[in-house]
């Protein structure tokens, strides 16, 4: 369900001239009908005071997403850098998200990256056109959310419901 080359070149022309927030933005919204068009129930939290810019379901599972973007490949370089940090680089941690889902424009690919793989990083380089490139098994790696967590943290509605809950009232 890729986008057309005249297409990507247009959408190009256009962001380019936006600023981050607006770049940020028109990623998020890439994220969640690509998303949606593999099955997964997608929602935006009200605001933007969680680490996290979407939430992903399937089946059961609840997924915590942070979206980052690259327009432009690195200067005398074919790799793109994707930030994976926020803020003041700060660093996302598995306790604040559990993957990191990162849209490189001028491929029109996803790389789709488990919180630990970029916990502590302040960027991770790809090369989308690189059969080589040391990041492959992430790139398109969509059913990375569609499969059970190794280490059994992963959100079911049972789960989020007793969080949000204790967060209310942390008595309960």
């Amino acid at each position: 369900m890729g986008l057309s080359k005249e297409t990507i070149e247009c959408e190009l022309q256009h962001t380019t001239k936006l600023n981050k927030k607006n770049v940020g933005e028109i990623a998020e919204l890439a994220f969640m009908r690509k998303a949606a068009s593999l099955g997964f129930a997608v929602a935006k939290p009200w605001g933007d005071s969680d680490r996290y810019d979407v939430i992903v379901r399937f089946e059961k599972m609840f997924w915590r997403v942070q979206v980052k973007s690259v327009i432009t490949p690195k200067p005398s370089s074919r790799s793109y850098r994707v930030k994976t940090t926020h803020g003041a680089n700060w660093t996302y941690s598995a306790d604040e998200i559990d993957f990191l889902a990162a849209y490189v424009f001028p491929a029109d690919c996803w790389y789709i990256f488990p919180a630990a793989m970029i916990e502590g990083r302040d960027s991770v380089c790809v090369r989308p056109e690189h059969p080589k490139c040391r990041l492959i098994q992430y790139r398109e790696a969509w059913d990375l959310m569609k499969a059970p967590p190794a280490n059994a943290a992963s959100k079911t509605c049972t789960t989020l419901a007793h969080e949000n809950l204790l967060q209310l009232d942390p008595n309960v």
